[in-house]
Parts: C-alpha cells; sequence; structure tokens
C-alpha cells in the first residue's frame, strides 16, 4: 500500500537512520495449554480455536516470582491487556522475532495463521536480559506478569514500510514506531494479575460473548471518534444489508486508547456514547469499550480490526471509507486509496471468517432525509453539509447545530468537555 505522491528522501532517511541493526536470535514463544481456557457458547470462533485466557488465581504467587518492576506506558497498558484477555488470541504473550518478522513480511504468525500488525513490547532499558521475570504495573496495581524469553532489536524501517505502507515521518504510526518505541523488542509469556483501571469499563472477550446471541449475526462497528447521525444511520442500517441474517445485531465497539494527537480524548468520547446509548435505546444495538491504541495503518489496521471483533465474537465487520487511514502531518495528503482497506479486508475475508460490510456513503437531503449519495443523485434530491471544521467551530461559539447532523445529547457532552 504506497502513498500516490512520492517522500523526500530527507524524512526517510531520518527514519532509517533512527533502528537500525540485524536482529538477534530469537527464543520461541511458550504457549501453555494450561492458560488456554475454554470458549463461552457463540457462534463465532475466535481466532486460531481458542479464546485465550491469562489470568491467574495465585495473584499472590505470581507477584513474588518476579525479580523486576516496570511501569507501563498507556500503549503498553493497552496491549497487555489486550494479550490476557484473548482480546489478540491466539497469542499468549508479545511476539518473538520470528514471529515479528512474518507478521511485518507476510501478514501471518509463523505458524501460518493471519496476523496483520505485530504486538510487541519495546524498551530501551539494556539491564533486561533473558530469564527475568518482571511485574508490569499501572501506578501501583499490578497488572501482569511478564517472563523475558527473548530480546532482539527491533527492524524499524522494515515494520513501517511493510505494517503503514510508508518510512515517512510524517504518518503518526511510524513516527510513533521511530521516536517513542525503544530500540529493543522483548518476546515472553504473560500471567495476567489484574484488570486495568480505566474511566469507562472494558469488559473481556468472554464477557462480551456471554451478553451475545448463540445463534444470530454479530455486526461489529469500530470507531474512534463521537457517533453522529450519519454513523448511526450508517451502523443501523447495515442489518439490512443481505449479508446479515434475519434478527442480527450490531455491536458499537469503539476505541477508548491512545489516537492520534487531534482525536478527541476517550474518556469524553466514552461519555458521548453513554448518552447516546441512553438517549436510542435501540434493542439490537450493544456498546461496549475496547482498551486499543490505534495505529492508523489503513489496510493492515482493518484486518486488524476484525481479528479482534472475531475475538470478541463477532461474524461481520462493517468497513467504512479509508479506515484507520491518515494524512500527512506535512502536506495534508492521504496514505491511502479511499478503498484500499475495503479492498484488503475483502480479499482476506474468508480466512479471516469475518464477513465484511461495505459502509453506505449516506447523504443527508431536506426531501428524504439520509439516503445514498446515489439515490440523491440519481433524484436529484437537495443535499445538506455540514463539514466537520464548522461543527468543531459552531461547537466552540455555542452556535446551534442541526439535529439531523448530530444528536443532541452528544452536543451537550462536548460541548461541557472540549
Amino acid at each position: 500500500h504506497k502513498r500516490t505522491h512520492t517522500y523526500t528522501m530527507q524524512l526517510s532517511t531520518v527514519v532509517l537512520a533512527l533502528a537500525l541493526g540485524a536482529a538477534s536470535a530469537f527464543a520461541p514463544m511458550r504457549n501453555p495449554a494450561a492458560l488456554r481456557k475454554a470458549v463461552v457458547s457463540n457462534m463465532q470462533e475466535p481466532h486460531g480455536g481458542t479464546l485465550v485466557d491469562l489470568f491467574v488465581e495465585d495473584k499472590e504467587a505470581a507477584i513474588k516470582s518476579c525479580n523486576k518492576e516496570l511501569q507501563l506506558n498507556p500503549r503498553q497498558l493497552c496491549d497487555v491487556e489486550l494479550i490476557c484477555n484473548g482480546g489478540f488470541s491466539p497469542l499468549t504473550g508479545f511476539m518473538n522475532e520470528e514471529d515479528y518478522l512474518s507478521v511485518v513480511n507476510d501478514v501471518k504468525l509463523s505458524s501460518g495463521l493471519l496476523f496483520s500488525l505485530p504486538v510487541v513490547f519495546d524498551t530501551d532499558d539494556e539491564d533486561i536480559a533473558v530469564g527475568d521475570k518482571i511485574l508490569l504495573k499501572q501506578d501501583d496495581l499490578e497488572i501482569a506478569t511478564f517472563t523475558i524469553e527473548s530480546k532482539y532489536l527491533a527492524q524499524k524501517p522494515l515494520e513501517c514500510k511493510n505494517c503503514y505502507g510508508t518510512s515517512s515521518i510524517e504518518h503518526p504510526g511510524t513516527l510513533m514506531v521511530a521516536m517513542e518505541k525503544g530500540k529493543y523488542y522483548l518476546s515472553g509469556s504473560l500471567e495476567g494479575l489484574n484488570k486495568p483501571v480505566r474511566d469507562f469499563p472494558c469488559k473481556t472477550p468472554k464477557e462480551v460473548r456471554e451478553e451475545l446471541p448463540d445463534d444470530k449475526d454479530v455486526v461489529a462497528f469500530q470507531c474512534r471518534n463521537p457517533v453522529h447521525r450519519a454513523h448511526y444511520e450508517l451502523f443501523t442500517r447495515a442489518l439490512d444489508d443481505e449479508r446479515v441474517g434475519e434478527g442480527g445485531v450490531v455491536m458499537v465497539h469503539p476505541t477508548c486508547g491512545p489516537t492520534q494527537a487531534d482525536d478527541i480524548d476517550g474518556t469524553v468520547r466514552y461519555k458521548t456514547y453513554e448518552v447516546l446509548k441512553e438517549e436510542t435505546a435501540n434493542p439490537r444495538v450493544i456498546w461496549n469499550y475496547l482498551p486499543y491504541s490505534m495505529h492508523m495503518a489503513g489496510p493492515r489496521e482493518a484486518i486488524h480490526h476484525m481479528m479482534i471483533r472475531k475475538n470478541f465474537g463477532c461474524t461481520h465487520f462493517i468497513i467504512g471509507r479509508d479506515m484507520a487511514g491518515s494524512k500527512s502531518s506535512l502536506d495534508g495528503e492521504d496514505f491511502y486509496g479511499a478503498y484500499e482497506a475495503q479492498e484488503f479486508a475483502q480479499s482476506k475475508s474468508a480466512e479471516l471468517g469475518v464477513k465484511c460490510v461495505p459502509s453506505l456513503n449516506l447523504v443527508y437531503t431536506e426531501e428524504k432525509g439520509y439516503v445514498t449519495a446515489d439515490e440523491a443523485e440519481k433524484e436529484g434530491l437537495t443535499k445538506k453539509n455540514l463539514s466537520g471544521t464548522k461543527f468543531r467551530k459552531a461547537l466552540r461559539a455555542g452556535e446551534d447545530i442541526p439535529e439531523w447532523f448530530a444528536f443532541k445529547s452528544v452536543v451537550e457532552v462536548l460541548r461541557a468537555n472540549i
């Protein structure tokens, strides 16, 4: 997935210079059967066949067995939680070098199982060594233990070029890998101790599956922004798609972890979702929240999102226009084509076992409300539009925002918090 215009050599060179070096020898990741617990009944099989659950009962013994402590940053905290609760099934720990390079180069684990983005633990700490058992913490709360099985140099230019489609630091994901991540990646198995403390509740895949219908399709809708009228129309109308069986439900599953710098804070977004859930009270719409750190990796991330929602029990996934896409911080150019994510997801749909539901291109018209752009064009309907820039300006100025564009309850929360 290549950007449509040429990047400056200087920016690429900056990234290439940041992290070079041959990767070191790796130790295979352990995959203890005792840590892989049976999944509850649901029509969607977890990725790899078994839903991973790494939480241990004897927390005290696990804590005492550690010889080092480490504070998790927000991105690492999300990754640890999703490994421990099975959101990243079949992983039982952070990737070793063989799996890392296999994912980066071939979009699959070394076992051959589809996996689109590396899940790695980074550090610059020279003192961490193979054999260490580290207690991972969120402030004073013990989150997990991490047994170090290998330590290797990250291949950052290769990772960025293959996963993000560019080695330019104009891309936020590449900037994160190049400038924020440490030069070493650590692999090894985890033991879950406690769920992180968050302002928004994040149910585990097992907990979500227990609430889903066993015999109905579950359509996942991923978002990282507040839900406005067009979004709501989009995901509720997805239930009428020919790919979705009778009586299906939508699970709105926003990511509330770290994201782009200019996105609305996750806690604020959570508040908007909660008031909207109350306002709409739609029995065919289920709301849950995902502790996930966005990569903005476009096509690769679309597959990643589908795999995670598969583990949460979803059978279908709505692929939006330019999903998980990003623009250059330098000139505003898109890194991915508008339909690249849809096309890539569709090509991997059968292998992954999740059906794609393309998002409708909806517009608001004076005559018929929300209709497809094609219908509006065909019938010569009068379209109304409000740009994101004008919406934000009106929001801050306290001006009226039309209810055809945004839900009143959502607007009130945004005005009170941004």
